[in-house]
């Protein structure tokens, strides 16, 4: 069910602090996706494909965060 992993990532991505335009960028190139799995201005949400939603379960599941360089 697409709400479900909708669901998840949300989740994901409050709690490592990331960008909703960074997660749909580093999980599969497309900054939009979460846009597009919502179903914003008026269109019908993007549905995911199988081999789709895997990709992306995988991505959250190795998901390893780069540590920052701090400022000198």
């Amino acid at each position: 069910m697409q709400t479900n992993i909708l669901s998840e990532i949300e989740a994901f991505i409050a709690a490592h602090g990331m960008a909703e335009s960074t997660f749909g960028r580093e999980a599969l190139g497309d900054w939009r996706l979460i846009e597009e799995l919502r179903g914003r201005n008026g269109r019908r949400p993007r549905r995911l494909w199988p081999e789709t939603e895997a990709k992306l379960r995988h991505f959250m599941a190795t998901y390893r965060p780069v540590a920052k360089a701090r400022a000198a």
